[in-house]
């Protein structure tokens, strides 16, 4: 499918779908806990229903309804499943349930994806299962999946650097049903406010952990987990798409249904957007952005990865200079989004430039033309919202890509007045 934007003023009110995040938190968790569990409001998107299916393959009885997905847990007694677990397109899927395939005590399991999956790092977490006293092998020995797992956690000591927060949130979701007690040192770590997500879950969970500042973590082995009855809060991810348009042009868009108090990163955007010269007003039960003069401006996005590719797009209607700093972890997500922005950026009109772990991006007059969405949410996303912006007819082919978190993504932009026309790929524009 791909995308035909054209220029357009955005104005009006959006609701923000349930947090990707959290869903395949609280979805892992039913599962691990014994009884059952309700899991409110949830992300119903390629990247969760993912979740679902891994889960139920290892011996949990999930009924989805809409708003409401009831899950009968396991009890931490995992079964080995009778066929190869496919997370499809999702690495947070496929890193997850590698700690619990680690679960399992009697036979195998065998995790894969998509040919973007398969490319995707799990190595470090590997070494680490290994280390607490699994059998955990990539099929390539390249240590990225298809993995092949057996034997099952016996807690001990490890040591991991997380290139991405996803590694060290396995570990901390997984050890609690150890038989032993785990210490996990994390001298490098990205993304820390996902770690926190999970942190909090832990705690919700009553869930014994200590940590000295995610330096080292250690959790006692032996614990269960409770059922799970919660409303997951919308995402701050899928937001960003729409926090920025509001800062574009003479756009006013208003969001609904985020919580400022959730310890989601994204949530900074909102902060990135002020500091470049955006009005935004934070309101109990919305938040309001519009259009300013925008200021370039230095942005470490290291807690961030995914407001990559939205802000570089911001960056080119900022007057003077933005850096996009910190942020390597970029470069191994869904595409090396460092690489795939600088290249559709240009293809548009760009002055923007690839630094080692981001992007420098001069102001720059943005004119439609024939980008690739490289098969990634994100990057198609960031894209439509530029062509919303920008002179001219921009098409994104790959744009059936946004269904693995933001199936509505077209209707919500759409519903704000965007000049955005899906066509099929036999379709004429």
């Amino acid at each position: 499918m791909r995308f035909v934007c054209r220029k357009s003023r955005l104005c009006g009110e959006v609701a923000i779908p349930g947090s990707k995040s959290h869903t395949i938190r609280a979805v892992a968790i039913a599962s691990l806990a014994r009884g059952d569990s309700r899991i409110l409001a949830p992300l119903e998107s390629a990247d969760t229903l993912a979740a679902v299916e891994a889960y139920r393959r290892l011996g949990a009885e999930i009924d989805m309804e809409p708003d409401i997905w009831r899950v009968r847990g396991t009890g931490g007694t995992l079964v080995a499943p009778d066929n190869v677990i496919d997370v499809k397109n999702s690495g947070t899927t496929m890193r997850t349930v590698l700690g619990s395939c680690a679960l399992v005590r009697d036979g195998m399991a065998v995790v894969t994806g998509d040919a973007q999956v398969c490319n995707r790092p799990a190595g470090p977490l590997a070494d680490s299962l290994n280390d607490l006293g699994a059998s955990v092998r990539s099929t390539r020995d390249n240590g990225k999946p298809p993995f092949v797992i057996q034997g099952s956690l016996r807690g001990g000591e490890t040591t991991i650097e997380a290139l991405t927060s996803q590694y060290v949130t396995s570990l901390l979701l997984n050890t609690p049903l150890a038989d032993g007690d785990t210490t996990i040192r994390v001298p490098v770590l990205n993304e820390q406010p996902y770690v926190q997500i999970t942190l909090d879950w832990l705690e919700r969970q009553g869930i014994e952990f200590e940590h000295d500042e995610m330096r080292e973590f250690r959790v006692p082995g032996g614990q269960s987990y409770k059922t799970v009855d919660r409303r997951i809060p919308a995402d701050f991810s899928s937001a960003t798409f729409f926090l920025a348009a509001g800062a574009l042009g003479d756009n006013d868009v208003i969001l609904r249904g985020l919580d400022m108090s959730d310890s989601q990163g994204d949530k900074a955007v909102v902060d990135y957007l002020r500091e470049m010269g955006a009005e935004v007003e934070v309101q109990d039960d919305s938040i309001r952005v519009r259009a300013g003069e925008l200021q370039g401006t230095e942005l470490d996005l290291n807690a961030t990865p995914d407001a990559l590719p939205m802000m570089a797009v911001v960056g080119c209607f900022a007057k003077g200079t933005t850096t996009l700093a910190n942020v390597p972890q970029a470069r191994i997500k869904e595409t090396d989004r460092i690489a795939v922005m600088c290249a559709e950026l240009s293809r548009m009109g760009a002055r923007i430039r690839e630094l080692e772990d981001g992007l420098v991006i001069e102001e720059s007059e943005l004119v439609g033309t024939a980008v690739h969405g490289h098969d990634d949410h994100r990057v198609v996303m960031a894209l439509a919202v530029a062509g919303t912006a920008s002179r001219g007819e921009t098409v994104i082919d790959s744009a059936e890509a946004v269904g693995v978190t933001f199936p509505t993504f077209l209707d919500c932009m759409t519903g704000l007045g965007a000049n955005l026309i899906p066509y099929l790929e036999n379709e004429e524009c």
